[in-house]
């Protein structure tokens, strides 16, 4: 009896383009700019568009902001200051 067995894994990291739950977002641009709040069915269309991802970055807000970025570019840049701030705390 495995009951661990079926679960589906938890995603890690921000939510990205259709996995994102509310019903509006507050939109800020590549640049920075605050585009506005927009339904996320809309806020996704406007990333395709321009070939790039809807990523959340502040859940916790309302609406829930979000940031119209290339996500492997980001997930580099998030792994990169991981891995600067894991070499500062051994060198102390």
């Amino acid at each position: 009896m495995n009951k661990g067995r079926f679960h589906s894994p938890k995603l890690q990291g921000p939510a990205i383009n259709e996995r994102i739950k509310s019903k509006s977002v507050r939109v800020i641009s590549e640049k920075g700019e605050m585009l506005g709040v927009y339904d996320t069915q809309d806020a996704v269309k406007l990333a395709f568009e321009q070939g790039l991802d809807l990523v959340e970055v502040s859940p916790n807000a309302s609406p829930p902001v979000c940031k119209i970025i290339d996500y492997g570019k980001y997930k580099y840049q998030v792994q990169k200051k991981q891995a600067e701030a894991k070499k500062k705390t051994k060198n102390l």
